[in-house]
């Protein structure tokens, strides 16, 4: 998120890797250097922003392309990209026109996508969610029967015991916040509005086993900027920064707010409870657009410490090295986890949220205060990793983290696999792409 531009004056998004890619492919039997593990049976499946028409205002506002390799008995069975087939899409509408705001339809559908109750939701937090097929195929718009009337946030929190999917709404107009829930078959069984003094943009939660958390920071919208057609967001230094903390499936009344350090988080970590304390480990902005939308902090791991009997809160920091796009387990979501994921700069380099500069990915241990990582190169730029574990009963890091990683020698992209339990080692498997994925926003392991 960056200004530069290149000979042919394009912006950052539009440019080298971030430029998007003509066409939908389908290809089978991919080639493959190193070997799948056997046990890495399902769907690896990534978002990102891909404009139909080749150009957009932001790298937020392009359409959705999701990008999949389904992995079978040691074969990478299959690699697909589709477009999220959207109103806005089909429509071909401005995402930045209020009316296109205001349509839950009419989703971007660019930023996420998670598995549900045997279903696949492609993400974008001021829409509704859209239903894929196991091939990626669009299946339509989803309110849950008519019962779901705010946007439903890109990052929800499934948790690992119940199988409940935590979200939320947020919005420019009141309610601006509203806390859901699905159950285990995929129906909303709650709602609750929140109170909060203005419209925030609150990108991201978390839970615990007993609680749903929510970040009202300092980044607030502007109705003026909307109705020019500018990106309506900017930092509010007299908006304040709090936490709130609630119970599960509780109510507007339950909340508690605790005051922290003005900031940004666009991504935690994890949260979880130890005894009366409620602890976040999050990747913390100091400041986000304060003059312009490419006027922020670098993303650094911080940890906070709410304690529920005292109502005393710490802020430290746990690392001095950048990072982007934090991931643990998706069986610790909400349980104390140890270890954690991340990209981050090379040695040397600070990237903060570009992703075309070389970088490596970083394995957090929170219990030694340590990290690892696993450089991939001086002409290699990763995206997100996310982990699958080696089964049911595997430890916390015993598995493979996977994600994307562009080569910009060759112009070209591979699915590459790593042995989470040792980010020194070279890479399990390399997954060779038909052509290069762009780089993109969120992603997930879908087991099955």
């Amino acid at each position: 998120m960056a200004s530069e531009t290149t000979s042919e004056e394009k912006p950052f998004h539009l440019s080298g890797n971030y430029a998007p890619v003509p066409d939908e492919l389908t290809r089978f039997d991919l080639p493959v250097t190193g070997a799948i593990p056997p046990e890495l049976f399902g769907l690896y499946v990534r978002n990102g922003a891909n404009p139909k028409s080749g150009t957009s205002s932001h790298w937020f506002m392009g359409d959705g392309m999701v990008h999949g390799i389904r992995l079978e008995s040691g074969r990478a069975v299959w690699y697909r990209n589709r477009y999220v087939r959207t109103t806005k899409l089909e429509r071909d509408l401005d995402a930045m026109d209020p009316a296109t705001m205001l349509d839950r339809t009419a989703s971007a559908a660019n930023t996420h996508v998670v598995g549900h109750a045997g279903r696949i939701l492609a993400l974008e937090e001021g829409h509704f969610p859209y239903e894929l097929s196991g091939e990626l195929e669009t299946l339509g718009c989803e309110s849950y029967g008519g019962r779901l009337e705010t946007a439903f946030t890109a990052h929800p929190k499934l948790c690992p015991e119940t199988n409940e999917l935590h979200f939320f709404g947020y919005g420019y107009l009141a309610p601006y916040l509203v806390y859901h829930v699905l159950d285990a078959k995929g129906a909303l069984v709650h709602t609750a509005d929140i109170t909060v003094p203005g419209p925030t943009m609150m990108h991201d939660f978390m839970i615990t086993r007993d609680h749903a958390i929510f970040m009202d920071l300092p980044v607030t919208f502007s109705l003026e900027k909307a109705m020019k057609g500018e990106i309506p967001l900017g930092w509010d230094p007299d908006y304040g920064a709090r936490i709130g903390i609630m119970p599960r499936m509780g109510k507007d009344a339950d909340v508690r707010w605790f005051e922290i350090d003005p900031c940004y988080v666009f991504h935690p970590m994890n949260a979880y409870v130890e005894g009366d304390k409620v602890i976040c480990d999050v990747g913390r902005h100091e400041y986000m657009w304060r003059e312009s939308m490419n006027d922020f902090a670098p993303s650094y791991l911080y940890r906070w410490e709410f304690d529920l009997a005292t109502g005393k809160v710490s802020e430290r920091q746990l690392d001095d090295v950048s990072h982007g796009f934090p991931r643990v387990d998706d069986r610790a979501v909400g349980l104390r986890h140890r270890y954690g994921w991340a990209v981050g700069p090379r040695p040397g380099a600070d990237s903060g949220l570009r992703f075309d500069t070389p970088g490596v990915v970083l394995k957090y241990d929170l219990e030694r205060g340590s990290s690892t990582m696993h450089d991939f190169g001086p002409a290699a730029q990763p995206g997100e990793f996310v982990f699958a574990e080696a089964s049911d009963s595997a430890a916390e890091d015993e598995g493979y983290a996977l994600g994307f990683v562009y080569d910009k020698a060759r112009d070209a992209s591979d699915l590459v696999i790593l042995d989470a339990s040792d980010m020194s080692k070279a890479p399990v498997a390399r997954i060779h792409m038909p052509r290069r994925v762009p780089h993109g926003f969120h992603g997930s392991w879908i087991r099955g």
